[in-house]
């Protein structure tokens, strides 16, 4: 095999453009890509024969042996070659701390080209980060040049990875020392001059003998690295015999980077994102996404692009089969002209329509049961345009859940009015109206929908950040214009619109469940402040969220101690943003969806299912914006949380059969349901997302605690005690008994009857099926099912819509066995297919009935037959 470093197959910009390799050649697995590393090395590959690029040697014996003899061959390539880009990287260092001491010698004197504090910043780590690296490469090279079957090298490695910490510190600081270089230059000509021509070594047999930097890139190279060290990890492993001593070793080092890798918020490669204008000039590409766009009226998906000094809004064009796609520029606005507006502005910018919550449930579960058929199919082998088919039709639903489920509004304007559209041709203006601002008639406003706060701040953020450098405005010309989107195709970092099926087979499902969270304390703000965190979890490609800590009033070291259950549909990461509460009614905004309260930090991790898949807590610790957030988390999946355990006790009401709590309680309607639903028709009707926002799990714990002793502080505690945690109680107790409300017995039935088209027999065989309930249960739910309509009657308020409240109650209320939810279950995402559809729609199809009175019930003998 022909092991090739692929030199000429980067353009100058550092983007990939992969050539056909001939017949029988592999690519090494790791290249750095970094421009002076590359032409060397296939030089010396060429030139000295020195094991850079070798050819494995042939007669290699037999079987097993040839297998070995090549998994250690393939071994030494992989270290070889890394070594060699090691060697590259520390001359880049070596680079980078040269200028450092004369600098500082001269910090002192009365003529100083930067003060201490600018190198301290600019310069920050690097040398702790060169010396790291100067010893492993030394402890290394010798290995790899005696190189024989019994070369252990784990240790260093994991050594290395032990480091990372010093990493942290730099990747932390890694914008200020960009942002303090930059200011250097621009204020002092020596330091531009330094800055923009650095001398890096090139390596010892090489026939360079520099080449030119700027410090700029240097100071990237260390981000590059930790990447490429991953990277190298992971092929070594793949190479390493499972009973070789650096296997754990290495397995090690590979989790401790991968860690490290999530937990950063990786910067983008300049050298990627850098596109050179008609002038001249570099323009970089900070961040860019798929955002819904609020367009006349309507809602457009679009590609945004931000680069350092303007916002891009552009469309994917349809092109021919086999064309390069192109993207259409729909408007752009310079970053200096780029303003957000006030809370007061925002009152005059029309309301956004919100999709109801039960048409977006609907079309989960239409995604779901999509999802089981394309399972099915290819389980059966079946034809592949089949599951073509049913792959596009679910895409058109995952397309249409993407521009339809984000509400927050995300608005800018461009202060100077005009328009900056596409100057060369039929692209259309996507801009809202001048004049739906009256008092702003020189602002031109745009409008984008979000699902999360998360996403909007980080665009802010993005944009402010930018927009603290000295900017000007510009107008673009049609062809400077033109060559901007054009470079958009190839400089995106986002290249799929996200929904599941554009994944392929292999990649994780996500977990579906439910995820414990505790939320413990935070640390690290500066002052005083009234605190609350909220979680998101991911859910059909975009971000939800799902609850949210008590308001922990004028501390700096919120302890809130508060545990939240949160379903996961296909989930892959948790997120939690702190936020600082706002008091001030004058600041309110009147538009439903805005947030107005400010963020103070925001995080996220993966939810990685053997970390989380333990019936222990995992503790665990985000990091944001300086502020530390203490968490714990365990999660329970959904087949394990449907099992119902009979309580072995007769005391108490959790898990005990309605019939005995009635009949000891000489009641109709046990007193907790009552109790509950008291409480919550007294002051919590009107709270938004009742039943479906999740109560503190401590809370729900205590009070489950008191109503099973009977304790006589009941009342007291109803009345104290936060709403969502009293419906959270009710949630439990149905969830909790033996047996569903609706019996195991008639499940199927319920199954049958609902699923009839013609009106009548469907009303026969329901009013049946009531019929034949069991008197305490039948009481019972006639009792919650007027509670919930009288919820409902609260939607304008409470957002709480009788389809909301069966898409909660349905299969709380109605479950299939244990023995027919197995048989049932062939897929974790089946939860959302056909059996809970239809258990939504049983209790839907009584909550939409007229009233139903249980005496007029039981006096009415209708004739059933289950031929009907």
């Amino acid at each position: 095999a022909d092991f090739n470093y692929g030199a000429d197959e980067y353009d100058a910009e550092g983007n990939e453009e992969p050539k056909a390799l001939p017949e029988g050649s592999e690519t090494m697995p790791y290249i750095d890509e970094s421009p002076t590393m590359s032409p060397q090395l296939s030089a010396r590959g060429q030139e000295s024969g020195d094991g850079v690029s070798p050819t494995p040697t042939d007669g290699l014996g037999t079987g097993g042996e040839r297998d070995a003899g090549k998994g250690l061959e393939m071994r030494k390539l992989v270290l070889s070659g890394f070594l060699a880009s090691e060697e590259i990287y520390i001359n880049q260092l070596e680079a980078l701390l040269l200028p450092m001491k004369p600098l500082k010698a001269t910090a002192t004197t009365s003529q100083p080209v930067l003060t201490l504090q600018q190198i301290e910043t600019i310069f920050y780590k690097i040398q702790d980060i060169y010396e790291i690296h100067k010893e492993f490469y030394d402890s290394l090279c010798p290995k790899v040049q005696q190189w024989d079957s019994n070369v252990t090298m784990g240790h260093l490695f994991q050594k290395l990875a032990s480091q990372l910490g010093v990493y942290k510190a730099f990747v932390d600081n890694y914008k200020i020392a960009l942002e303090t270089a930059e200011k250097c230059s621009q204020s002092n000509y020596q330091f531009q001059k330094i800055s923009e021509e650095l001398k890096v070594k090139g390596p010892k047999d090489s026939k360079e003998s520099h080449t030119s930097v700027t410090m700029e890139a240097l100071l990237y190279k260390p981000i590059d690295r930790v990447t490429r060290s991953t990277l190298v990890l992971h092929d070594l492993l793949k190479h390493t015999p499972a009973d070789h001593p650096d296997y754990p070793l290495l397995q090690d080092a590979l989790r401790i980077s991968q860690n490290f890798l999530s937990s950063i918020n990786e910067d983008i490669d300049p050298r990627r994102t850098a596109v050179t204008t008609p002038k001249g000039e570099t323009r970089q590409l900070v961040k860019d996404g798929f955002l819904v766009e609020l367009s006349e009226g309507s809602r457009k998906l679009r590609h945004v692009f931000l680069f350092t000094d303007v916002l891009l809004c552009a469309k994917l064009k349809k092109t021919a089969v086999g064309k390069h796609q192109q993207y259409d520029c729909k408007w752009y606005v310079p970053l200096a002209d780029l303003v957000f507006p006030s809370p007061e502005e925002s009152e005059h910018c029309p309301q956004v329509h919100v999709i109801p919550d039960h048409e977006l449930e609907d079309m989960k579960m239409k995604i779901s049961a999509i999802k089981s058929e394309v399972q099915k199919e290819k389980a059966n082998k079946g034809q592949s345009r089949a599951i073509e088919r049913l792959k596009k039709k679910m895409f058109e639903n995952e397309f249409w859940l993407l521009l339809n489920s984000p509400a927050i509004p995300f608005r800018i304007h461009n202060r100077n009015g005009k328009v900056r559209r596409a100057g060369w041709g039929r692209a259309q203006g996507s801009a809202l109206p001048a004049r739906s601002l009256p008092h702003l008639p020189l602002l031109q406003s745009y409008l984008f929908l979000l699902s999360s706060d998360y996403e909007r701040s980080e665009w802010r953020e993005a944009i402010q950040r930018l927009q603290k450098k000295d900017l000007q405005a510009f107008v673009l010309s049609s062809v400077e214009l033109q060559v901007l989107t054009g470079s958009c195709f190839k400089l995106r970092t986002v290249h799929n619109i996200p929904v599941t099926s554009n994944k392929d087979d292999d990649e994780s499902p996500g977990l579906y469940g439910f995820l414990h969270v505790i939320v413990h304390s935070a640390k690290g703000f500066k002052q005083s402040a009234n605190l609350y965190c909220t979680l998101e979890v991911d859910s059909f490609g975009y971000f939800v969220s799902k609850a949210k800590t008590r308001v922990f009033r004028d501390t700096t070291e919120p302890q809130w101690n508060e545990e939240f259950e949160i379903e996961l549909e296909g989930s892959q990461s948790l997120r939690i943003l702190c936020y600082e509460k706002c008091y001030d009614k004058t600041k309110i905004n009147k538009d439903n969806n805005e947030i107005v309260d400010k963020i103070m930090g925001k995080g996220q991790i993966q939810l990685d299912p053997q970390a989380v898949q333990t019936k222990n807590w995992h503790m665990d610790v985000i990091e944001m914006n300086g502020i530390k957030v203490e968490f714990s988390m365990k999660f329970t999946s959904r087949d394990m949380s449907l099992k119902r355990t009979p309580s072995k006790k007769q005391t108490g009401v959790f898990g005990v059969k309605i019939s005995v709590v009635t009949k000891r309680e000489r009641s109709k309607v046990p007193y907790i349901v009552r109790q509950c639903v008291e409480e919550v028709e007294k002051r919590g009707i009107e709270e938004v997302g009742i039943y479906r926002i999740s109560g503190v799990a401590t809370d729900i714990q205590a009070l489950k605690a008191v109503f099973d002793a009977n304790n006589k502080d009941i009342l007291v505690m109803l009345s104290d005690m936060d709403i969502n945690a009293i419906a959270g109680t009710l949630k439990l107790y149905f969830r909790e008994l033996p047996e569903p409300l609706l019996t195991d017995r008639l499940y199927p039935a319920f199954m049958e009857g609902i699923a009839l088209s013609d009106p009548a027999a469907k009303e026969n065989c329901m009013m049946h099926l009531l019929r034949s309930l069991p008197d305490p249960n039948l009481i019972t739910f006639l009792f919650l099912l007027e509670h919930l309509k009288r919820v409902a009657e609260k939607e304008p308020i409470n957002k709480m819509s009788l389809h909301n409240l069966a898409t909660v109650f349905g299969p709380t209320l109605l479950r299939p066995s244990e023995g027919e939810s197995k048989a049932h279950l062939t897929l974790a995402s089946d939860i959302w297919s056909h059996d809970v559809m239809a258990q939504v729609q049983v209790l839907l199809y009584y909550l939409q009935h007229p009233p139903i009175s249980f005496s007029e019930l039981k006096r009415n003998t209708l004739y059933f037959s289950t031929d009907v």
